[in-house]
Parts: C-alpha cells; structure tokens; sequence
C-alpha cells in the first residue's frame, strides 16, 4: 500500500494549520548548502512582511494576513541564489541557500568602467535623491545586549584610623560587586519623525528586560553599612576632605553615602549636591518614562547612520579621509552592485565595505569597524578607551523610491580605568585642640570593560503627514516586563528578531 501522498498530504495540511494558527509565524534557520553552515542576515520576505536571519541563521517571521498557498516566500542574501518558492513547499526548519557563482554580465562590461572614487563621488551626489528625511512612522524592534566586565578591582588600604575600616571590610565591599554581567533588552513600538534627533515621537507597545537581579551590586546595604560606621565612629559637626592625587573638596558628613554612588570631581559643595540631584533625577525619570529613554536611543541611531550629514559613521561625506577600492561586482537578486572596501587615509576611524547599487549608486549596505580607538583619555590615573566599535547598516528601497535602514547592528566596548591614590580626612571646627579627627587612605585600581551590542529592524514604514505627525501625542507609560530567563512565548503575535542562543539559555541564579 503506497502511503508517500496520504502522508505528504497530512503534513501540508498540518503545515498550513501552524501558519494559519493565532500567532502566524515561521521560524527556520538559513544554512549553506555546500557547507551546511548557517547564514547570517539573510532577507526573508512574504508579501509585505519582512524579516532577517540573526547571527546563527535563524529568523522568525510574522503574518500579518491569512497566507495563500500560491503565496511565495523569497530568501535572498549577496553570494547565494535567490530561493523563491510557495510557501507549501518549506517543510522543515532549515533552508539551503546555494553559492552563487558571479560573472560578469556583457552589459556591465560594456559600460563605463568607473573607479572607486568616481563611484564614490555618485554616491555623495545623490545621497538626497535616494535617501528621503520626510516625515515617517516605522514600526520596529530594538534589541540591547550589554555586558560587563571588571578586570581589575582593588583598594588597598595604606591607613585608617577607624578601625571597622580595615582592608578586610573593604575587600569585602569589592567581593559584592559582580565580576561578569549581562543585561537584555527588547522593545517593538512606532518611531514617528525623520532623521532629525529633536523630531522623533515614539509609541512603545510592548517591552522586556532579561537580567540576573542576584547580581545587580546592592547600592543600598553597602550605604546601610557605611552610615552605621559614621554614625558610631563620627564626631557629631564633622566635615570630610576627599584627596585624590591633585584634586581635592569638602563634604559634609551627612553627604557622605552619596559619595558611594556618585563620582565627584568639583571643591563646590553646591554644585556636587546638584550633580548628585541630578543623576538622582535621571535615574526616577528612566524608571518611570521607559519608553522616551529607549525613543532618545533610537533618535541617536537614525541620526548617526553614515547617509546623514555629519554622522562619526563619516566614510561616506568625508571621502578625503579614506582610500576606496573597486573590489568586485555581484548581484543581489537582480541588482547590480559595487562592492568597495575603504580604509583610513591618515587620521580617520574606520575600514569596511560599501555596497553601491549601480542603477542609483545607493548605499544598500555597510560593514565597518575601527581600526583604532574612537576616542581616549587619560589624565592623573583615570583613563577611558573606546576600544571597538562595529556594525552593520541594512537599507532597503521603499514603494516611494526612496531607501530606508531595515537593518542595523552595532557594538561598542569602553575601557574605563581608575588608578589613583584616595585619602579620606574627617576635620571638626567644633572640637577644640584637634581639627583632624579620622583618616582613610589608599590606593585605588579599577578597570572595567562595557560592551552595548544594538539590534534594530524596521518591519514596516509609511510616509506621514506634518498633521498626522503633529496629532500624535505620546504617552509613553509601558515598563518593561522583567523576564529571571528568556520566555519564547512573550513576543508571540509580534515581529522581531529570533534571538540568539545565548539568551535563549539565559538563566538568572535568581528570580526576585
């Protein structure tokens, strides 16, 4: 009995049920045909829906209509043959794309062939032609991944009068702070505006936060446990004076425990309690407007994409800055493009690849990294270095004619060190014979590194009127759903990007 077309049969129908179903998404993974390797950022469209393949090949799209089974399901990326197919006929969770062998098609040889640096100056020539700053809404997701790291911690204590404070009880300060952190989180909402940072309204929808609360450093039990030491061990009227190397200033004793949150680096009381006011206030204000945080981030990733005016990303309007290379000419589905590396000519940041369509001569994507640190500073022991800082920029051209980013990807690391001596003087003006009450002194050597992975995709954008934008009011009170390990089911009816292993496995050793 021949069962092959019952049983091919009874798995389309059941295909077609969990595509149909209440959450009408698919989730596979993008591989190598040859090499059976999974293939990052690859494009996956059906009809008007869109998404990408994350670092490990898997991607999860959202339906927003009842599919057909007529209805293809397009998987391109440069270097490998565009997959178009009915939808029916993906019936596992891995999808081979084949290698793409590039040749030179007779009308491109045909035409004029340009250098890189002509290419190059095309490029600047229409950046306003391919590249719209009208009013749009775009709905989009944005994943942050941040992870710390404290490489060096210690304080040792060279004097102290106060004998609670020995190098046992600040060595076991330091034991409290966690080594290794890492904090995620996730946001899909509309993003009202253009490129301009000051015109951007944000309407969140839904948020998560996946971290490890066990090992958020407790500000609160270590200030306790100060407070109990002045409090037993300080002369009632007392003052301090913080020296560190040349700088030095006065607090009062009441003040003391800000200084375990706070770095402080003015001799004017007033204005080290205004400082301390203020991040106070900025720390509520992030509680509390969760959304217009995360709007200000997205505002300074649009207007920092390298087609804007003025961008750090400024291989493209700073051409002087680079030397270009024509390295080859491909295809991406039927698109010709360019593809040409820079490198810094003198003092510039970065190398990569441009990809240039060569129709418009539109940027339609940009790798990059810095060949050197962004920025740095060190001064009197205390030192930062913005070590890393890479990407990659999707666009895609709109209904309007216009492109637009659909995908952007950034990471950034700062090391940030503080080696210095600190001195810690209690003075009285009310007890007579003796100013000098206590002491603390010591040597400070600190060194973190922070890294801030950025994920963004944009699912759909639509032009919209000045009135439209002007009605929108925001009112942005959604906070985000704290998650103690990653929960599949929390993002179901809605589009973003799959995750990837590591926070699908995150687990905190806490769920308070």
């Amino acid at each position: 009995m021949n069962t092959k077309l019952p049983l091919l049969a009874f798995f389309t129908f059941l295909i077609f049920n969990l595509f149909n179903a209440k959450a009408q998404s698919l989730t596979a993974t993008v591989i190598d045909s040859v090499s059976q390797q999974p293939i990052p950022f690859a494009s996956v469209q059906l009809k008007d829906k869109w998404a990408i393949s994350n670092e490990e090949g898997s991607f999860n799209l959202v339906f927003g209509d009842v599919i057909k089974e007529s209805d293809s399901l397009i998987i391109s990326i440069m270097g490998y043959e565009t997959l178009s197919k009915p939808i029916s006929e993906f019936t596992t969770t891995k999808i081979a794309l084949v290698p793409k062998a590039i040749e030179l098609r007779e009308v491109i040889v045909s035409n004029k062939n340009y250098t890189a640096d002509e290419i190059m100056d095309f490029v600047e020539d229409n950046l306003e032609k391919n590249y719209s700053n009208d009013l749009s809404k775009k709905r989009l997701f944005h994943r942050t991944s941040n992870f710390d790291r404290w490489t060096q911690s210690d304080f040792k204590v060279k004097k102290s009068s106060i004998d609670v404070l020995n190098q046992k009880f600040i060595d076991s300060i330091i034991y409290t702070v966690p080594k290794n952190d890492s904090f995620y989180s996730e946001i899909v909402g509309d993003l009202y505006g253009n490129h301009d940072e000051e015109l951007q309204k944000f309407n969140l929808l839904k948020a998560s936060k996946l971290y490890d609360k066990s090992t958020e450093f407790d500000y609160d039990k270590i200030e306790e446990r100060f407070n109990n030491i002045l409090k037993e061990n300080v002369t009632p009227g007392s003052y301090f004076k913080i020296k560190s190397g040349l700088l030095s200033f006065k607090i009062d004793s009441d003040e003391v425990s800000t200084l375990f949150e706070e770095d402080v680096d003015s001799t004017d009381v007033a204005a080290v309690n205004k400082e301390l006011e203020e991040k106070k206030k900025s720390k509520e204000e992030q509680q509390k407007n969760y959304g217009n945080w995360k709007r200000d981030q997205l505002a300074k990733i649009f207007s920092g994409l390298p087609t804007q005016e003025d961008s750090k990303l400024n291989f493209i309007d700073k051409q002087r800055k680079y030397d270009y290379t024509l390295q080859e000419f491909t295809f991406l589905g039927d698109n010709p493009v360019y593809v040409i590396s820079f490198k810094p000519d003198g003092s510039a940041d970065y190398e990569g690849t441009l990809y240039v369509n060569a129709d418009d001569f539109a940027v339609i994507q940009v790798d990059y990294s810095n060949v050197k640190p962004t920025s740095k500073f060190s001064l009197l022991g205390i030192s930062t270095n913005n070590y890393l800082s890479k990407g990659k920029i999707i666009y895609n051209k709109g209904k309007d004619g216009f492109y637009g980013v659909r995908y952007f990807e950034s990471e950034n690391g700062m090391r940030v060190g503080v080696r210095r001596p600190l001195k810690i003087i209690e003075k009285n003006k009310i007890v007579k014979g003796r100013n000098k009450q206590n002491e603390l002194s010591g040597n400070m050597d600190f060194v973190i590194i922070s890294v801030e992975k950025n994920e963004m995709i944009v699912f759909e954008s639509e032009n919209i009127t000045q009135a439209t934008y002007d009605g929108f009011t925001e009112n942005n009170t959604i906070s985000p759903t704290y998650m103690p390990k990653y929960d599949p089911t929390f993002w179901e009816g809605y589009a973003i990007m799959e995750p990837n292993t590591a926070i699908k496995e995150f687990t905190a050793t806490s769920a308070e």
